[in-house]
Order: C-alpha cells, then sequence, then structure tokens
C-alpha cells in the first residue's frame, strides 16, 4: 500500500478570488431579488467580516441600496467605531450609529450579579433587534456575516446579528478566506490587519478565547471536514493538542448549525416531510 506523505497544507485555502467575488455578488442579488428586495442592511461592526459583506454588497446592489448600521456599546472600542465608519466611507454606502447601551443596560440593572459573557450575549442579541428594526424601516434585508471557522466552532451567539440573516455571502469562506477576499476587494487594511474581536468583553479576542489561530485552525478543519486522520494533520506541522482542540470545538456544536429540533407528530412536519425549502421562488 503507497503511503501519502504530508505536505504543508497552506496552499489548500488558496481561491480564485476574482472568481468567488463574482460569484458571491451574483448570489446576493439573485437571492435577495429571490425574496423581493434590492436592498440590504448589514450589521457593521468595525471587523473584517462585516467589512467583506459591505463590500461584496456594494458591488451587488449599487452603494446606494447598502445601510451599514453602526451599534455600540459604552465598553466598545473606540477604534470600532472609527472602523466602521472608514469601511462606510471606503465603500460609500450608508452608515449610521445606534447606540444599544440604555436597550443592554436597562436589562442588566434588573438581573443583579449579570456577568460579563452574559452581558455581551444580550449585546449580541440587542444588535439583532436593531438589525432587523432597520430592515423593516428601509425596505431591506438583513444579511448575516458570520464566516465558516466561526460557524463550525460555534463562536458566535445563537440568534445574533451576525446568525440571523437570512442571507448570508460569507457562510462557506473560512476567515483565512475572508482576509484574502477582503484584501481582493479593498477592504482597508486597518481593519483586515487587527486581531479580531467580538468586542463584547474588555480585552476580549477571538483567539484568546478559541485556544488557537485562526490561520492555522482553518488548515485543520479542512483536513478534519474532509477525512483526513490526525496522524496525517500531525505530520504537516500541527500539535495533538491543536488537532484535538478543533475536533472538539467543531463536535460539540453541531446543535448551533440547525433550526430548532421539533417533535414530529404529523406527516406534514417542517423540514421532516414537508420539503420545499425553495418555494418561495416559484411565486
Amino acid at each position: 500500500m503507497r503511503v501519502i506523505e504530508a505536505v504543508p497544507g497552506h496552499e489548500v485555502l488558496e481561491l480564485n478570488y476574482p472568481l468567488v467575488a463574482e460569484f458571491l455578488q451574483r448570489f446576493l442579488r439573485e437571492e435577495l431579488g429571490w425574496r423581493g428586495f434590492h436592498k440590504a442592511v448589514v450589521a457593521s461592526s468595525g471587523g473584517v467580516d462585516s467589512a467583506l459583506t459591505v463590500a461584496l454588497a456594494a458591488r451587488a446592489l449599487g452603494p446606494e441600496n447598502v445601510y451599514t448600521i453602526f451599534m455600540p456599546h459604552a465598553i466598545s472600542r473606540p477604534e470600532s467605531r472609527e472602523h466602521a465608519e472608514l469601511v462606510a466611507q471606503t465603500f460609500g454606502v450608508h452608515y449610521e450609529v445606534v447606540d444599544i447601551t440604555a436597550m443592554v443596560e436597562g436589562y442588566a440593572q434588573q438581573v443583579p450579579g449579570l456577568s460579563a459573557r452574559r452581558k455581551g450575549n444580550v449585546m449580541a442579541r440587542a444588535r439583532t433587534i436593531v438589525g432587523f428594526d432597520k430592515s423593516e424601516e428601509y425596505g431591506a434585508l438583513h444579511l448575516g456575516t458570520g464566516n465558516k471557522t466561526e460557524r463550525l466552532f460555534g463562536y458566535y451567539t445563537w440568534h445574533d446579528v451576525a446568525d440571523t440573516g437570512p442571507i448570508n455571502p460569507l457562510g462557506d469562506l473560512y476567515k483565512t478566506q475572508v482576509w484574502g477576499l477582503a484584501e481582493h476587494l479593498g477592504v482597508p487594511e486597518v481593519v483586515r490587519g487587527k486581531p479580531p474581536t467580538a468586542d463584547l468583553e474588555v480585552g476580549q479576542t477571538d483567539e484568546s478565547d478559541l485556544g488557537i489561530a485562526y490561520r492555522r485552525a482553518d488548515v485543520i478543519l479542512e483536513h478534519y471536514l474532509k477525512g483526513y486522520p490526525d496522524a496525517y494533520i500531525v505530520r504537516m506541522g500541527y500539535s495533538e493538542a491543536e488537532v484535538e482542540r478543533v475536533k472538539r470545538l467543531v463536535n460539540r456544536t453541531h446543535w448551533k448549525r440547525h433550526l430548532p429540533a421539533v417533535a414530529v407528530v404529523s406527516t406534514t412536519a417542517i423540514h421532516e416531510f414537508y420539503l420545499r425549502p425553495l418555494d418561495f421562488r416559484l411565486g
């Protein structure tokens, strides 16, 4: 039996970024159009994921049809606002600020002992409320901004503003690929180059929470999902601890990537027997 030698795997994530950009722009136009929309709302955090979503939406729909909403809390980093505004200026889209501090603190005052992590989840879901309300105001559709790495790791607040958009152009792009496409589309380097953070807790960064760097995690993920054995991935230069960390994050969060589990008591259960996910296109 021939033994397959392990080789460095960083190139496995390379994409034809001009082609991917064109595809995702068409995806946005078609998916919005099938739903009867031609405008989009993007919750802009000042980070690279929302910035890339803005860039794609501006090219797909025209910048005049894209509304970016920056929703700070009192603990938000000043550079987050600066970068959200910079992204809006770069791509010529609408920009506004809705401060969620009063919303969050109004709840926090009624809940003694609310931890920083719980308050962060409240902040994330408060932004969901604003995002969907602004979609109603502008006759637009709210876009999701979560990338593939975060989705696989379950690294997001369930039903938060990045998770709940009915259309998500980034959901099959690893974080490494988000950076690559963002560079291709001209997202400012100051946004692409900073450490990723959900900005929900003071001093928090994504990679410190995850316990592994995105660029290393993405290569492990790609090989793990394609069925390569652990030993093969380790021979590529990744530690057993890193491989196990990635596998554990993926395997314990499957539930977050699915609709709620529904008890089936009929022969017309939605998504069990009634399987017409694209029926809205038939009208």
